[in-house]
């Protein structure tokens, strides 16, 4: 995981406002792992051509604080394929005060299940263009 450069294909970006904020007045931590998971989300139904649920959380650690005016961008990256479920590790980096330095913030492994109308699971959709890695 690279502190210089982003990993994966950016899939959101976003400013952090100041409802966002704690008592700190930094952004919560639990709305920059929504952004998060709307992004992973994003990245796993496109993969899997249909709706997707995230089932878990891996290895998340806050590196620095998200403050207000920050631009929040997530990066993904799909780095397992099973049947049922994909693994994609996300990032979030932040340009401080709209145009300043790009700054990882974050970084997780999400896991996401692909699921019928019903909420049951049902295989990843096969892609030729994807590789199982």
């Amino acid at each position: 995981m690279s502190e210089e450069n982003p990993l994966g294909e950016l899939t959101i970006r976003t400013m952090a406002m100041p409802a966002d904020t704690n008592a700190a007045g930094d952004i919560f931590g639990g709305w920059v792992v929504s952004q998060m998971d709307f992004a992973a989300g994003i990245a796993a139904g496109q993969r899997a051509r249909g709706r997707v649920v995230t089932i878990a959380i891996e290895a998340m650690k806050f590196i620095r604080p998200v403050k207000v005016g920050d631009v929040v961008c997530v990066y993904t990256e799909i780095e397992h394929i099973g049947r049922t479920s994909m693994k994609i590790h996300v990032e979030a980096w932040v340009l401080r005060e709209r145009y300043g330095k790009h700054e990882k913030v974050t970084d997780a492994l999400f896991t996401f299940v692909a699921v019928d109308k019903d909420g049951r699971p049902v295989p990843v959709a096969v892609d030729a263009t994807q590789t199982n890695g």
